[in-house]
């Protein structure tokens, strides 16, 4: 019988271990904390958004995104939805985003621990990991009190993002160690913080809005939804999916704008008219009063400020530029972007320079969205690398 480690007890982890498990290997999963899935428990929000039915290679990022997406696949959305209603998991849909009926990460935690459980899954936890090596004997995992050895492992160790207990960079160190190609982690679905020092005055409003991205004044990606004001910039899901790109634009030094439209159900002309309008039923009305009841109040004096007409005034409506200057930090990230480079990895996110040590989640430069995205790439790397471990074919 084959002998698999997996190091990292999350989502990655786990479904690698159940999957190598079931494929006939004996499976051992190091866990730093002293619980395992702790990340897994805070997705969505508490409710753990498994994945999305919105299957597009252009959710998922990185730098060999058409590799990530052959892997995707092979074990697809559907694939991830039959794997969790075989052990207990029934899902709802809203708007193509599951969850599980429950609304209860910890629903899901359970049936893959009991599932590990029954696959005679050994989880042994509080094992920081120390090095990860070959010798003559065989893959050998050292933490801070033992050494493991196994015939292959699998890396699932995760990223520094989050403030989580036990977020880590191991693998991102490991990687670099062992030479293997990797892009720098940095923060992806965060906030942005903006230059300037007017953001205390409208932190704590939330508006639907477009935000789009320019890098050096050129369009990179418009997203719209619910936007956060904070007193250091913008955030909400629209903000959290350009993210990514923006980070690393300023970390290359190009000029970074978010150009937010606080009507972008209006255009320029409709918005236009719908102000005459306005100002004909109530001509007693100033300009900044005009915008009561079409604005939040705190930023009406922002965007009404300086306007000396209406063309003014619906440019700072419409195209409200913030300059960014960088994001918030990794352990206020829910995802990194970054990791280890797909080129590294076969068919089977096996190592090509290191045969029986395999990759899985968000320690490979592979990020998604938001809506699900990241956890599917979690289960199909994690399902695909552990049935491989235990020489098993998908």
């Amino acid at each position: 019988m084959k002998s698999v480690i997996v190091v990292g007890g999350g989502a990655a982890g786990l479904i690698a271990a159940i999957t190598a498990a079931r494929s006939g290997a004996s499976v051992t999963v190091l866990e730093a904390n002293e619980k395992p899935g702790k990340k897994l428990l805070a997705t969505g929000n508490g409710r753990c958004n498994l994945t999305n039915m919105e299957q597009q290679p252009n959710r998922y990022r990185g730098q060999d995104s058409a590799k990530a997406w052959d892997y995707l696949k092979r074990f697809t959305a559907f694939d991830t939805l039959r794997f969790f209603s075989e052990i207990g998991i029934y899902t709802k849909n809203r708007n193509g985003w599951m969850y599980p009926n429950s609304d209860q990460a910890q629903a899901v935690l359970d049936c893959l621990l009991m599932e590990a459980r029954y696959q005679k899954v050994k989880l042994k936890l509080k094992q920081q990991i120390v090095d990860v090596c070959w010798d003559p004997k065989g893959w050998q995992v050292k933490t801070d009190s033992w050494t493991y050895t196994a015939d292959a492992v699998i890396l699932a160790c995760g990223s520094p993002a989050s403030q989580i207990e036990g977020a880590s960079d191991f693998g991102y160190r490991f990687a670099r160690k062992q030479k293997l190609p990797v892009v720098s982690m940095e923060p992806a679905l965060v906030g942005l913080r903006g230059i300037g020092d007017y953001y205390a005055s409208w932190a704590g409003v939330r508006i639907h809005a477009s935000v789009t991205l320019y890098l050096e004044g050129m369009p990179m990606k418009m997203e719209e939804g619910e936007v956060q004001l904070t007193d250091y910039g913008i955030s909400g899901i629209p903000v959290f999916q350009i993210s990514r790109y923006a980070v690393r634009g300023v970390k290359e030094h190009t000029r970074t704008e978010a150009v937010l439209d606080f009507l972008p159900d209006f255009t320029e002309e409709a918005l236009e008219q719908h102000l005459k309008t306005r100002q004909k039923h109530c001509p007693y009305k100033s300009m900044e009063e005009q915008l009561v009841g079409l604005l939040p109040s705190k930023l009406i004096p922002l965007v009404s400020r300086e306007a000396s007409n209406t063309q003014e005034l619906i440019s700072r409506i419409k195209h409200h530029v913030v300059t960014i200057k960088g994001a918030s930090s990794l352990s206020q990230a829910q995802v990194c972007s970054g990791g280890i480079l797909l080129k590294a990895l076969d068919e089977n996110l096996q190592s090509i320079q290191y045969p029986g040590l395999y990759m899985a989640g968000e320690v490979l430069d592979v990020d998604g969205a938001c809506g699900g995205y990241n956890l599917q790439w979690a289960w199909t790397s994690g399902a695909i690398a552990g049935s491989a471990a235990a020489k098993e074919k998908l």
